[in-house]
Order: structure tokens, then C-alpha cells, then sequence
């Protein structure tokens, strides 16, 4: 019975050991599943944070060239304005202003703005500026009838809207 008592310990020393062991390896296996929790949260928030970095670039490269674009845009306003004031088209001076007049058109066309539509089109608050309305009925309700200010959009946004006058 001595023997039995002494391999009876022994299998408790033995199963002892194998639990702590087993104990040890849930344990490890714990904080390896809390580490590795940890490493995927930190890679999820860099990469948030890279891409609102990326995004905020981008806005505030595109809010830089609106606001140049609104301040080109009196600039422009009075080339078309000399322009139409004059019919001398051989004038060497106005040829100048054509050309300086086109060159800025083509430098706000390469940044992407683009003129807003208006005469013909039907009247939007979004996109145009009605500073007067006729009554005509040879036009159709809402249609616009003459612009007499361009109006110039960014990348869908409206930098400036279209002054028209709107036939009822």
C-alpha cells in the first residue's frame, strides 16, 4: 500500500505540474490575444489617422486654390468688361487684353474650375444669382434669359455664382 501511496503522489505531483503548465500556457495564451488586440487597434488608428492626414491635405489644397480663383475672378471680370467696351479688333491693345484674357481662362480651366451654364438654362438657386426678372412669354417660367456675370464652380462647389436675369 506504501507503493500505492507513493505512485498516487507521484500522479498528483505529475497532474500538479501539468495544470500549472496548462495554467501558464492559457495565461500566455491571454496576454498573447490581449497584445496582439493591442497591435491590430494601433494599426486600425494609424491608418485612420493617415487617411484623414491624406484628406485634410487635399481640402486644404483645394480651399487654397478657391480662394485664389475668388480673388482672379474681379481680375477676369474687368478683361471681358474692356473687352466688350471695344469693337476694335485689329488694335494691337486689344489684341493684348484677348490674349491675357485667354491666358487666365486657360490657367483657371488647367486648376479645374469651370464656368457655370447660364443662358438657356432653366433657373437654379444653387448655381445662379437672379438680379432681375422679365415677363416675356417667348420665354418658358424659370428660363434664364441673359447672364451678366459668369459664374465659376470648383470642383462641384460654387466659387461663384452666375448673376442673371430670369424670364417668369
Amino acid at each position: 500500500m506504501k507503493g500505492r501511496n507513493i505512485m498516487e503522489t507521484e500522479e498528483k505531483e505529475v497532474f500538479e505540474e501539468i495544470e500549472e503548465e496548462v495554467v501558464e500556457v492559457v495565461e500566455d495564451n491571454k496576454a498573447y490575444d490581449e497584445l496582439l488586440d493591442r497591435y491590430q487597434r494601433s494599426l486600425a488608428e494609424f491608418d485612420n489617422f493617415r487617411k484623414r492626414n491624406i484628406k485634410e491635405k487635399a481640402s486644404a489644397y483645394d480651399n487654397g486654390v478657391q480662394d485664389a480663383v475668388e480673388k482672379l475672378l474681379p481680375v477676369l471680370d474687368n478683361f471681358e468688361r474692356a473687352l466688350s467696351a471695344t469693337e476694335e479688333s485689329d488694335d494691337t491693345f486689344y489684341q493684348g487684353v484677348v490674349m491675357i484674357a485667354k491666358l487666365l481662362e486657360n490657367y483657371l480651366a488647367e486648376l479645374g474650375v469651370e464656368i457655370i451654364p447660364s443662358n438657356g438654362e432653366s433657373f437654379d438657386h444653387n448655381l445662379h444669382y437672379a438680379v432681375a426678372h422679365i415677363e416675356d412669354s417667348q420665354y418658358g417660367a424659370g428660363e434664364i434669359i441673359e447672364e451678366l456675370q459668369k459664374g465659376y464652380s470648383y470642383k462641384g462647389k460654387v466659387i461663384r455664382p452666375s448673376m442673371v436675369r430670369v424670364a417668369n
